[in-house]
């Protein structure tokens, strides 16, 4: 019953692949960016424009980014001194009620 049915390895049908090759164009003779390899490193330099509207953005978000990761260290540094502090006036307070007990026992 909890047994899987497996069917017969005669009863697969195996394809195999087939791959095509993709023509790439020679020459590039239109507008617009070529789909050939360029030959030099520079020569897309151009391709992208840059304005001063962009670096602006660029800025402004990598100082909310800066501030957000900073904003979490400090909440997570808050939550490790507050911890600690709680911990340490609970060790205050067992210590107390340890002493109490021990000179309440030796009075007896």
């Amino acid at each position: 019953m909890f047994k899987p049915k497996y069917p017969h390895p005669d009863t697969y049908a195996y394809t195999p692949a087939v791959i095509r090759p993709i023509p790439v164009p020679a020459e590039h003779s239109g507008p617009g960016p070529s789909l050939v390899p360029a030959k030099s490193p520079g020569a897309f330099a151009g391709l992208v424009q840059h304005s001063p509207g962009m670096a602006l953005a660029l800025a402004v978000g990598g100082v909310a980014g800066v501030l957000a990761l900073a904003s979490v260290a400090v909440s997570l540094l808050l939550a490790v001194a507050i911890t600690a502090v709680a911990l340490a006036v609970s060790a205050v307070v067992v210590l107390f009620l340890v002493r109490a007990l021990r000179q309440e026992f030796m009075r007896r």
